[in-house]
């Protein structure tokens, strides 16, 4: 494993790369501010490698301004309405970043602080294990979490994600992984020719500031219909509440599941013209489908690229939205004495070789 210096966080923490090679030539890059992973590199069909996420070339960029390019997210993914919550008669108060609401982690979450790294090798393949100690009342949230969240490069061609955390005081919890993903290569154009299978026969319906309605709705008849392969783009410009309310997809979908906790599929992602494959597979109970609506050409990424409207997606494994102010979503608080894990893997393949 290749280790190499990145620069120098705002605390002066010193700030490193680390790069995950597998048996088969599959290299994941990954720094340890933020857990960003900063290039993945897969095979096409033909056996070309290019990088399939987007991001940037140096760390001063990913400090001025990023929409969380292949970030680590806590404490907690996605939006919590008002940024507040009421939790055991006490009412809590946290950062607000987006409008008047606390959007993943708030102004200074898990994608901006620098984890304590220590690589790895076993007979799965090579990793990173990355440790964070959130103090009480960081962002607002109660408690000390104690976070450890091992990033495995495997040699069958998957990255897995599996995360661990403890708790002091009770708190809410919901860690995920933000990488955008463009299956035709970084900068190669948009995503609206990937084609789609997404395990899910309901979704959260949201307001026009992206926070649950309250209850689900199904899939049946709607843009959010994926349990058959469909382009990105077939029905993205439909004329459609949700669709407006999100400027596209940017939903949490409720993943099918036998049994809460299973690991199981939540979607299937093919790019045709590369035969570049995606498969997903998480123990959460949800799936934020994000189509990058709101990159707009100002940002240029890795040698250049230019990120113009939707030319990145994100599917980030995760509980629901507002979690902790929705009683009937299933809960993400985290008490002394219970373990928070959760595993989310993403394995690479091509068609049509």
């Amino acid at each position: 494993m290749e280790r190499t210096p990145f620069g120098t966080a705002p605390g002066g923490q010193p700030v490193e790369v680390y790069t995950l090679t597998n048996k088969r030539g599959i290299e994941a890059r990954v720094t340890n501010y933020g857990g960003i992973i900063l290039s993945l590199r897969v095979p096409d069909r033909d056996g070309r490698f290019d990088d399939v996420v987007l991001g940037y070339d140096a760390l001063a960029d990913y400090l001025r301004e990023t929409p969380y390019f292949g970030a680590l997210i806590g404490r907690y993914g996605n939006r919590i309405a008002r940024g507040r919550f009421t939790l055991d008669g006490q009412q809590y108060i946290l950062a607000t970043n987006n409008g008047v609401n606390h959007l993943h982690g708030g102004l200074k979450g898990f994608d901006k602080v620098v984890w304590t790294a220590e690589p790895f090798e076993n007979e799965q393949g090579m990793g990173l294990v990355l440790t964070y100690v959130s103090p009480d009342g960081e962002e607002g949230y109660p408690g000390t979490l104690s976070a450890k969240v091992t990033y495995t490069l495997t040699d069958d061609d998957a990255l897995v994600f599996d995360y661990h955390a403890t708790t002091d005081k009770a708190t809410p919890v919901n860690l995920t992984q933000h990488s955008y993903f463009n299956l035709a290569g970084d900068g190669k154009g948009d995503i609206l020719g990937h084609v789609v299978t997404i395990n899910a026969d309901r979704f959260v319906p949201i307001d026009p500031a992206s926070i649950p309605l309250g209850g689900l709705r199904d899939v049946t008849g709607t843009p959010f219909d994926f349990r058959r392969p469909t382009p990105i783009g077939a029905r993205i410009r439909q004329d459609d509440e949700q669709l407006r309310n999100g400027q596209g997809y940017d939903h949490s979908l409720v993943l099918n599941k036998e049994r809460a906790g299973e690991l199981s599929l939540a979607a299937h992602v093919l790019e045709p013209t590369t035969g570049r494959v995606m498969e997903i597979h998480t123990t959460e109970p949800g799936m934020q489908f994000y189509s990058g609506n709101f990159l707009d050409g100002t940002l240029k990424g890795k040698k250049g690229a230019v990120y113009h409207h939707r030319f990145g997606f994100a599917m980030e494994t995760q509980h629901l939205p507002d979690s902790p102010n929705q009683p009937d979503f299933p809960s993400t608080i985290l008490r002394p004495g219970e373990h928070y894990r959760s595993r989310s893997v993403y394995r690479f393949s091509v068609s049509g070789r």
